[in-house]
């Protein structure tokens, strides 16, 4: 049986959401899995509504769009508003804790983490936000190794910007650990 998993992750244009997506379809590869990867933004490409996806499956991908989310990311209000509507009962929902949460999410399985804030006063520098996420989103759903992340990361930053990008991945992955959600999806 095919087993398929989709992820959307949502923010504004210059947070670093498709490059996030790049690096996890990446990651994902480095772990043996099948993967897609697609985006799309508005016109004013920095500022503007900006969304990726991510489909993982152990089989051929023959449908090329995410249509049932497993798994959502929001770093901003209006991307939270948009595309937290007709979600499925059992997506798992990751936003940023500055976040306000529509009542459609009421019940349901969210995690609201510092992502912002952690990159801008644990890593120091707030264009980090998209490495923070990456970290956590590998943290709660397992898509691979955190080595192979690392490794995907690296192929995808400035050299010049290792030990900052670790920083961020590391603080991504704690701020999982000791989040108290305890029923995290796994994709592996």
């Amino acid at each position: 049986m095919n087993k398929r998993y989709e992820m959307r992750l949502t923010g504004s244009g210059g947070q670093g959401v498709i490059l996030a997506t790049i690096i996890l379809a990446d990651a994902g590869l480095m772990a043996g899995k099948n993967i897609l990867q697609s985006q799309s933004y508005g016109p004013e490409a920095r500022g503007g509504m900006c969304k990726a996806e991510v489909i993982v499956s152990d089989g051929v991908i023959g449908f090329t769009k995410v249509i049932r989310p497993g798994f959502l990311l929001a770093l901003t209000q209006a991307a939270l508003e948009k595309y937290s509507q007709n979600l499925p009962p059992d997506c798992l929902v990751m936003v940023d804790e500055s976040l306000k949460l529509p009542t459609c999410l009421e019940g349901r399985k969210v995690i609201a983490i510092p992502i912002l804030r952690t990159a801008l006063e644990k890593v120091g520098k707030a264009f980090t936000a998209n490495i923070v996420a990456v970290g956590a989103i590998n943290a709660a759903l397992n898509l691979a190794s955190p080595e192979q992340l690392e490794q995907a990361v690296f192929r995808h930053i400035p050299a010049d910007t290792k030990e900052l990008n670790r920083r961020a991945l590391h603080e991504g992955e704690s701020l999982i650990k000791s989040h108290p959600l305890q029923s995290l999806l796994e994709i592996a």
